[in-house]
């Protein structure tokens, strides 16, 4: 009997116990929403989540992990929607519960331009890929913004077809490259890749789906604010043979003139490209000898006569080859450097070269497009943010005169915060 009444009583102060748990949990569960409520915008971490899933699947929204970082800030989620509808759904969740969402392609360029001043809901486009509207001969076809540009291109080179962008990222997608302009080689002879596109559509901040040509007063693409979707791309024909001309030029001061020299020969070059590296030693701050590549397309007998002529045109050292040298269609800086784009004529990429060695005390490296003037340098990620504004500020004075400009469009994290980093706009 009195074994009975031990196991009762044990039972009624757990019964006890377990509500004043019960009840003090509750309370101080209402205090931290309340503290919530008042020190962040964010809502509770589950209710958002299980929102994410039922628009996209459970196996399609996340919590943010290790890698979904932007200019060194953490996401909270990651969502993969795969329709038009669940992307506007996404957007219209983010708006409704105040989350700041950013689009997320390869992530090649995700820490492209000013940080962001938040970041909770990463919209990864992976599942938005594919080619639509294609037909065999046609001159257009509509392509999905999270596709890979590499894809697509050996997609279109099946049918003996190409789109006329070639982007520096290797992994870049349709949308990444759209949304920050990233252009290539074969800007020279084709334009930029909004050049390329007939229209695009896209999810706009509200969660509502529209579609720009950029006419008419509506947002071209550098304008859009938004998830870009798709977009109906023009095609050309694939070139049956490509070859590349390559000269050494002993200094910057040689540039021009070469550029000069073939461009004069009229052989309708598909890319001018120039490559400046730095001193493998530091013992010296002279620049070394860099090398200018043209690229010729077209029928084979057409490409091999017009590409002699241009060696011919720049004279002794240029060579003819079927491979692209090492550097074409790459940049020159990695993730810890600090890179800036600049425009400027041909004929001042010397004062350029030379500004950008004197501010920084030493050769800096210079790459990229000549003939429309759209080349990248690349300073130190251990310089100070107060030393890569100084150097920013004494190039621009130099290109003020000559009708150019310098904008930094990467940096590391910590020198990103505290210096003028180039808007979006900046970009086009």
């Amino acid at each position: 009997m009195r074994r009975v009444v031990r196991v009762l009583v044990r039972r009624a102060v757990r019964i006890v116990l377990g509500g004043v748990v019960h009840v003090a949990g509750a309370v101080f569960s209402r205090v931290v929403r309340r503290q919530a409520r008042v020190t962040s915008s964010l809502p509770p971490r589950a209710p958002v989540l299980q929102a994410l899933i039922d628009i996209c699947g459970p196996d399609f929204a996340r919590h943010a992990g290790a890698d979904d970082a932007i200019a060194g800030r953490m996401a909270s989620f990651v969502v993969s929607p795969a329709t038009t509808e669940s992307l506007a759904a996404v957007v219209r969740l983010a708006q409704e519960r105040g989350l700041a969402l950013i689009p997320r392609g390869a992530g090649t360029k995700i820490d492209w331009g000013r940080p962001p001043s938040g970041v909770d809901l990463l919209v990864d486009t992976a599942r938005m890929a594919g080619v639509w509207a294609h037909r065999p001969g046609g001159v257009t076809a509509e392509v999905g913004a999270g596709t890979p540009v590499r894809a697509l291109q050996a997609a279109f080179a099946l049918r003996g077809q190409r789109l006329a962008v070639d982007p520096r990222s290797p992994g870049a997608t349709v949308g990444g490259m759209l949304a920050v302009n990233e252009t290539g080689p074969l800007r020279h002879r084709f334009g930029s890749p909004a050049d390329q596109i007939d229209v695009v559509t896209y999810v706009d901040q509200d969660g509502v789906h529209a579609e720009s040509d950029g006419e008419q007063g509506r947002p071209g693409i550098g304008d859009i604010a938004g998830v870009i979707v798709s977009a109906r791309v023009r095609l050309k024909p694939l070139p049956a043979a490509r070859r590349w001309v390559w000269a050494a030029v002993s200094t910057p001061l040689r540039v021009p003139a070469v550029v000069g020299e073939a461009l004069a020969a009229a052989e309708a070059p598909s890319a001018v490209e120039v490559d400046l590296p730095t001193p493998q030693s530091a013992r010296t701050r002279e620049q070394p000898p860099g090398t200018l590549a043209i690229l010729v397309e077209g029928d084979p007998k057409d490409v091999m006569t017009r590409a002699d002529v241009l060696a011919g045109a720049i004279g002794e050292g240029a060579t003819v080859s079927e491979i692209a040298p090492p550097w074409w269609g790459r940049y020159p800086f990695g993730p810890h450097d600090v890179a800036l784009r600049v425009s400027t004529a041909v004929e001042d990429l010397p004062a350029v070269v030379y500004a950008l060695r004197d501010a920084a005390g030493q050769p800096v490296p210079v790459r990229g497009s000549v003939g429309p003037g759209d080349i990248h340098a690349v300073l130190s990620g251990s310089l100070g943010p107060n030393r890569v504004t100084e150097i920013l500020e004494s190039l621009r004075h130099v290109l003020l005169a000559r009708g150019g400009q310098a904008a930094i469009i990467m940096a590391p994290p910590e020198i990103a915060e505290h210096i003028e980093m180039a808007g979006r706009r900046e970009l086009f």
